[in-house]
């Protein structure tokens, strides 16, 4: 048994001591690989973790080997939302205990060999960092992408801030409740900063065709955009000269529509306010987000307003409604109901008791109108353009395109934060800082709970005079999601002194140019609608103003699976299943932690944990270190002179299958090939040469770093950094023995055993030297003959 924890020791102080994986930047071919970058949080890393970041690392130490200039940063996300809670329950300051978890983590990723280039780590709470993350922001305002709004967040008193949508879960009584904590949220009007990422949703959609994204995660975006082609309809309403405007994408089923459905906050009622139902009705939907109303579409709820609108196409009388399914900034906040086509309509009428016409008919691909007077019998393409045609030509309808996805809302009010380089003069004026604006050293950072920030109470911090006239700071603090949007730049822009480049400088730009966009980049999917979206957009309006030179931040996005508890169930404190990854690496060492993680199963799937499976690795770990020192310890088992070529094709074609292996990133199957071959080299009592345990240690560096170095350095060989991934030679591989059946006049009269590739009159002369075959053949003449390859040959005589 191998000493893995000297061996670890050893290797990972000469690494940070040589600087082994230092960023490179003199090959002309380039590889960015990224992992979403951690929060430090108090409980450390758990066994999840080191999945994606060996997945990313295995890339990181392959392409390095293949002549690659490799950036494989890491760093923090340290603001936000939990570290503050954490500060406000234990009574500690978030910015000390924030620095104790990072070192901390630091520790951790050491101890299990990952080849970051530790001069590229980045703090989210380093104002040489969120000094650029203000930055941006003011480019933001500057191109009217940000804007101060009133509207309707939500809004969790307990933790005295609103919530993004993202931030908020259903309870198990079907409550709103925030995600940390689980506190009541409701909905409230609040003044907040909000970003523009609407102007951008065409852009983000347009932009998943170029990128490597699996079909779900391209789906979750299409979906959370939420793009809809169709038309706006003008409703006039009964004695009235007003009229409402309704959203559709099939304007071709308005012969159908019976009713009109308008959002609880559609400007129509104002002025209705004063009817108890509708006013109660008002007040509960204030407590749902759209994601609660788009959820329970089952359960209809509504309120008739009591106002009647006329159906443009049938001078019809149909009535106008209210309901929570219906949202406010979709479209134009109405729809027409036309239950005879549409589900969600069809439930509201029955429900309600609303007339049902049925005006489809046919096959789903060739359906007609019925029941609508001179369009009767018109396909729905027809249909669609003759009665769009119509309403446009009568200025009662025009094309338009909707978008599910909402602006951003961007503040937070916390201490725990970027702040904004934001003030205001006595009358409300915004102005934007020059300098960057550092958060303040408070020591009572609880919620002020009047809807401000604890930012609020810091006077000395928060009023200011300039130039004989006073002014007052912006108190909301930036989300979590402000660094993580812009982050995987600064890496590229951070010097080996700390230091970073200008953002905006011409030596920043031709940095961006060698390294954007990320090649790979490895995380959670539940970062699929939030942080992937938020990052495009703003890389997205960076590169429209010119500070970078490609207008994707990722190019491929692999999102790994969960590792579950040994229980088969989500590993949490409360069920007591989790694997602290420290006692792991104590007792089986880390080389035997990556590699069994990396066995588990595909990258993607969901696996389970298993200590009888680990101890396995390690049993292996230990079975490679015997037999490599076998023949590092014994000269006369090397010998030239001694050549199995059964053995020189499995090494070749395991050089062959771990390279396609690992560029597939279908890591389990590396590990397999590695196995047969050490198995094989078991039995083997001499090597010709060193080379295929040389090659062996290196491919395996990727996946057991410490060991591979261990048993390289036992070979007399250079250090992994100084080597480089072994070619294959495919005239070495030994093709594998093929049967092939012969038959002649449809019956089988023979088989032969065919090894290597051969051409196929070859094939034919072996199958005819068969003496079986020669027997029914022997003085016929041969009509036909075929050959389908590696299978069969077939004669008729």
């Amino acid at each position: 048994m191998y000493k893995h924890k000297e061996i670890e020791k050893k290797w990972q102080n000469i690494w940070e001591t040589t600087k082994a994986f230092k960023t490179t930047e003199h090959n002309d071919k380039k590889y960015y690989v990224l992992d979403m970058f951690p929060y430090p949080s108090a409980a450390g890393l758990h066994v999840g973790h080191p999945e994606g970041y060996t997945a990313s690392d295995i890339i990181a130490r392959y392409k390095r080997l293949n002549g690659y200039d490799v950036l494989h940063p890491i760093g923090w996300d340290a603001f936000g939302l939990p570290a503050e809670q954490y500060a406000l329950k234990t009574g500690h300051h978030p910015a000390s205990f924030t620095q104790e978890n990072i070192k901390t983590f630091k520790k951790q990723l050491k101890s299990l060999g990952f080849s970051f280039d530790w001069d590229k780590e980045i703090d989210t709470t380093d104002p040489k960092f969120y000094k650029w993350t203000q930055w941006i922001f003011k480019k933001l305002y500057e191109h009217n992408l940000a804007e101060i709004k009133k509207i309707d967040v939500n809004w969790c008193q307990e933790l005295g801030t609103v919530l993004a949508n993202e931030e908020v879960i259903i309870d198990e009584k079907g409550n709103r409740v925030s995600e940390r904590g689980n506190f009541p949220v409701i909905r409230k009007p609040m003044k907040q900063w909000v970003l523009k990422i609407t102007k951008y949703a065409e852009k983000l959609l347009d932009g998943l065709d170029k990128l490597e994204f699996s079909e779900s995660l391209k789906s979750l975006q299409e979906n959370w955009i939420g793009k809809s082609s169709g038309h706006v309809i003008k409703f006039k309403i009964e004695n009235s000269n007003q009229t409402i405007d309704v959203f559709t994408t099939r304007i071709e089923t308005i012969l159908g529509a019976s009713f009109i459905v308008v959002a609880p906050e559609h400007e129509l009622l104002n002025n209705l306010k004063s009817n108890k139902n509708i006013n109660e009705y008002l007040e509960y939907t204030k407590t749902l987000s759209d994601r609660d109303r788009i959820s329970n579409i089952k359960q209809k709820t509504g309120v008739y307003t009591g106002i009647n609108a006329i159906n443009p196409m049938t001078s019809e009388l149909i009535p106008i409604w209210t309901s929570d399914y219906v949202l406010k900034n979709y479209g134009t906040g109405a729809i027409m109901g036309v239950p005879g086509v549409d589900e969600r309509d069809q439930d509201f009428a029955l429900k309600f008791n609303l007339d049902i016409k049925n005006i489809i008919t046919g096959e789903v691909d060739h359906e007609y109108l019925v029941n609508c007077g001179s369009y009767t019998g018109l396909d729905l393409r027809t249909a669609k353009e003759k009665i769009s045609q119509k309403l446009i030509n009568e200025h009662q309808a025009y094309e338009q395109i909707s978008y599910k996805i909402r602006d951003w809302i961007f503040s937070r009010q916390r201490y725990w934060g970027e702040p904004f380089p934001v003030y205001f003069d006595e009358n409300n004026n915004i102005y934007l800082e020059e300098n960057i604006v550092e958060l303040p050293y408070m020591e009572n950072i609880k919620p002020s709970n009047t809807g401000e920030s604890p930012l609020a109470n810091n006077k000395d911090w928060l009023y200011f005079e300039k130039d004989g006239r006073k002014y007052k700071r912006e108190t909301n603090t930036m989300p979590q999601w402000a660094g993580s949007s812009w982050y995987f730049l600064a890496y590229i822009m951070k010097n080996a002194d700390g230091s970073y480049l200008d953002i905006n400088s011409k030596e920043a730009y031709q940095r961006f140019e060698k390294w954007l966009p990320v090649d790979l980049y490895i995380g959670g999917q539940e970062h699929a609608v939030g942080h992937l979206i938020y990052s495009r957009f703003w890389h997205k309006f960076l590169y429209d103003i010119k500070i970078l030179p490609v207008d994707e931040p990722f190019l491929k996005v692999v999102n790994q699976g969960m590792i579950l508890g040994p229980d088969g169930q989500k590993m949490s404190k409360s069920r007591g299943n989790v694997i602290n990854p420290d006692e792991i690496i104590d007792e089986y060492g880390a080389d035997t932690l990556r590699v069994y993680e990396m066995f588990m199963g595909p990258l993607a799937e969901t696996k389970e944990w298993s200590v009888e499976s680990i101890r396995g690795i390690r049993k292996w770990l230990d079975r490679v270190e015997v037999i490599i020192s076998k023949f590092s310890n014994d000269s006369t088992l090397i010998n030239e002179n001694h050549k199995d070529n059964k053995f020189i094709s499995l090494w070749q074609s395991t050089i062959k299958e771990v390279t396609i292996a690992i560029n597939t990133l279908k890591f389990n199957i590396a590990i397999s090939k590695l196995m047969v071959f050490i198995n094989s080299l078991y039995k083997v009592e001499k090597l010709h040469s060193i080379k295929p345990l040389v090659d062996f240690c290196i491919m395996f560096s990727t996946l057991a770093p410490h060991l591979s170095e261990e048993l390289l350095e036992q070979l007399n060989q250079k250090q992994i950094k100084d080597q480089k991934w072994p070619n294959v030679d495919e005239k070495l591989i030994q093709n594998s023995i093929v049967k092939i059946v012969v038959q002649v006049n449809g019956k089988v009269r023979g088989i032969f055993e065919k090894e290597g590739n051969l051409s196929e009159e070859e094939i034919f002369t072996m199958a005819l030297s068969q003496p079986n075959v020669q027997k029914f053949i022997d003085g016929h003449e041969i009509k036909r003959k075929q050959y389908i390859k590696d299978k069969i040959v077939i004669f008729n005589v």
